[in-house]
């Protein structure tokens, strides 16, 4: 070949398979051994203009791809690491009493406007002029949502 350098086709058909088989044997783990190569040898060929002139391409990119390697080894350590220190299993919560479902059931079948209200002054701990002021609307009008919103919640509560 002489002096000319050779070409990224020539020294990826020369070295993609050993490349390939030493991360292979190193991850154990054919398809993450051939993204670390394909990243190595795009990483050759962005700069190819250079490495092209080294004494052996081949070494540099064999270099990156360790690196590469043991970058994401050193990854998936810390994650593993990570998952190790959490929770194994999560607690036993005990579901909503049958209370609560009817409650909420109730609460669905209201208008949207009662409905608010109600979750703002009794779950929100706002007070009627703070709910008045959010909803923009008078006070009274919220004593009389209020008061719908309770009924209604009475009778369906009553009969459930």
């Amino acid at each position: 070949m002489g002096d000319e350098p050779p070409t990224f086709d020539e020294v990826y058909a020369a070295g993609y398979v050993d490349i390939t088989v030493q991360l292979f044997a190193y991850f154990n783990d054919r398809q993450e051994a051939q993204d670390v190569a394909q990243e190595a040898f795009c990483r050759a060929l962005a700069k190819w203009r250079s490495i092209s002139r080294y004494d052996d391409p081949l070494a540099w990119i064999r270099r990156v791809a360790w690196n590469l390697a043991i970058s994401r080894w050193r990854r998936g350590r810390t994650a593993m690491r990570f998952l190790h220190r959490q929770r194994v299993e999560e607690p036993y919560l005990d579901g909503p009493d049958p209370d609560r479902v009817m409650l909420f059931a109730a609460l669905a079948k209201l208008p949207a406007a009662q409905r608010r209200v109600v979750v703002l002054r009794y779950l929100a701990d706002l007070t009627v002029p703070e709910i008045a002021d959010r909803e923009g609307v008078p006070e009274g009008t919220v004593k009389t949502w209020l008061h719908r919103a309770r009924t209604e919640l009475a009778e369906k509560v009553d009969h459930e």
